[in-house]
């Protein structure tokens, strides 16, 4: 079985896309175990949040932006589950 440049390319974006889908969804598990350890009445007043590429102390006053950054991932994550599997994806050409 001969193995085309575009096929070969095709499996190298799946690749990329599905390992982008993991690092984003691990983000996603870190800033809500922050947002779950500063919600909790009486918890810590501040939370090393460790999302595998960089580590920082949040606070209660961070979690507007988290909240933010969450709605983020979650948006980018859609986008690139979309781009794997094609859906909702449309190829028009001209008729002429």
């Amino acid at each position: 079985m001969v193995v085309t440049q575009r096929e070969s390319e095709n499996v190298m974006d799946r690749e990329f896309l599905k390992a982008r889908i993991v690092a984003t969804k691990a983000a996603i598990v870190a800033y809500e175990d922050a947002l779950t350890a500063l919600g909790t009445q009486g918890g810590v007043q501040s939370y090393t949040l460790d999302t595998g590429q960089t580590r920082q102390t949040v606070t209660r006053a961070d979690i507007p932006g988290m909240n933010r950054m969450i709605d983020s991932l979650y948006n980018r994550c859609v986008t690139l589950e979309t781009r794997l599997t094609g859906s909702g994806v449309i190829t028009a050409r001209p008729a002429w």
